[in-house]
């Protein structure tokens, strides 16, 4: 990306009214534009966007190995959820989670939305017609090559803060997972990493565990 972002209209150019007539395709991370949620919401185009503290992140559909991997964990955490009668419901992307700090819910506040591969979210409260305002109990992400730095260093960070209880990221051509742990200081565990033949246990469901085997081999 060699381009420079361009500002958008001001409200004066505009003759009074804020549009934002188009999304972002280009990022000067030396110098980026800084976006909130109401900006999000105005971009018309079909192009999937997340924004972490202002910063607009482009990234394509996943591949077909990444789909099938986030669907096949999505409807197993769905599965659990009704066998224990739990009140958790779980979304798989495009989900938009909005993640304000300090409480602020106006949309021109908001500066954070992310679409993880999937979160369980067990608080009613947080979920609305737009998605979910608030941090999930469980996001999982499945890397791929244009977001495995995003997903271990931006995202980590920023699910960390928002008190995401679990985070794990998912390593398909390693056919393995990492889980991350909230602990009582606000902080994530160094991570605990499972490989092909093991069992990771879900922390929010107490006695669930996915089985690594069956689920790379399904």
């Amino acid at each position: 990306m060699n381009k420079k972002s361009k500002p958008y209209p001001t409200a004066d150019e505009l003759n009074g009214r804020y549009v934002v007539k188009d999304p972002p395709t280009d990022y000067d991370r030396s110098n980026p534009v800084r976006y909130t949620y109401a900006d999000y919401l105005s971009w018309a185009d079909e192009s999937r966007r997340e924004l972490i503290d202002g910063v607009a992140y482009l990234f394509s559909a996943p591949s077909r190995w990444h789909a099938l991997l986030s669907t096949e964990l999505a409807s197993i955490f769905h599965q659990s959820i009704r066998r224990r009668k739990k009140k958790c419901e779980v979304y798989h992307a495009p989900f938009d989670v909005r993640l304000p700090r300090n409480g602020e819910t106006a949309n021109e506040r908001i500066d954070t939305v992310v679409q993880p591969d999937i979160c369980v979210v067990c608080d009613p409260d947080k979920l609305d017609n737009a998605g979910c305002i608030g941090a999930p109990d469980l996001i999982v992400e499945v890397q791929s090559p244009s977001t495995a730095r995003r997903d271990l260093r931006e995202k980590f960070d920023l699910y960390e803060r928002s008190g995401v209880r679990e985070y794990w990221v998912v390593f398909p051509r390693d056919k393995g997972i990492t889980v991350f742990t909230l602990q009582e200081n606000g902080k994530y565990n160094k991570g605990k990493a499972y490989e092909f033949t093991g069992k990771v246990p879900v922390g929010i469901f107490e006695g669930l565990e996915i089985d690594l085997k069956e689920l790379f081999e399904n």
